[in-house]
């Protein structure tokens, strides 16, 4: 669903050059989960943003679906995003003035679907993760685990191909956090999407289907060590 092939992406500052991705490639597959590791500066956000066609790389290309996003104009290159691809973040940015029924509508609307088709997408999802009776809840009005959910749910609210997260257990207490990624493992399984998830907690990376690690702008595979529960 995701390639990325020979990824360079580089900062000027001043007369400094700073390499942040250097030749990263990588493939995703449908259903999969995929840790994304490394230190505070890595590059593991910028990786998503060039993922996810917020950024455009320096060299390299991004293919998503067979689509070759290099060579698409930035409107063709936002339609895409719009359809294929879907973002959980740290902070779950849901719009304050909505309940979670319209937070999860509003980009299927955006997408072109019925209000009829939009609602019944987004009930059913709230009542995947656990929130049927939270539906006409505002974002205040909601735990921080139950915010996550929400936010999740909106990111694959319109069926994309790869979902890309970063840190999105961050913020989180470690029960909570416990049970948004399990949420979040199962929608993956049932949706079918690639999904990235940078994180710096090495037992939920444990628990995916395969991690990565920048090194040095470099993407590198590592074993999945599964952990003693005892």
């Amino acid at each position: 669903m995701l390639r990325l092939e020979r990824v360079d992406r580089s900062f000027t500052q001043g007369d400094r050059r700073i390499d942040v991705l250097k030749s990263a490639t990588a493939a995703f597959y449908p259903g999969e989960t995929v840790a994304l590791l490394g230190p505070s500066g890595a590059g593991k956000s910028t990786l998503l943003h060039i993922a996810g066609l917020l950024e455009r790389p320096n060299a390299g290309r991004v293919v998503i679906d067979g689509a070759d996003c290099g060579a698409l104009s930035d409107n063709e290159r936002t339609r895409l995003r719009r359809m294929e691809v879907g973002f959980v973040y740290q902070f779950h940015h849901l719009l304050p003035e909505f309940s979670a029924l319209e937070n999860i509508t509003l980009p299927q609307l955006i997408l072109g679907l019925s209000k009829e088709e939009a609602e019944a997408r987004a009930r059913g999802l709230l009542e995947t993760l656990g929130l049927k009776d939270r539906w006409d809840h505002r974002p205040a009005e909601l735990s921080g685990g139950e915010q996550q959910r929400v936010a999740i749910a909106r990111a694959v609210a319109n069926r994309p191909k790869v979902l890309l997260s970063d840190e999105p257990t961050g913020n989180l207490d470690p029960h909570t956090a416990e049970r948004v990624f399990e949420e979040l493992l199962r929608l993956v399984n049932e949706e079918g999407v690639a999904a990235v998830v940078a994180t710096h907690n090495l037992d939920l990376a444990a628990r995916m289907d395969r991690i990565l690690r920048l090194t040095e702008g470099h993407l590198v595979e590592e074993e999945v060590v599964v952990l003693d529960a005892d």
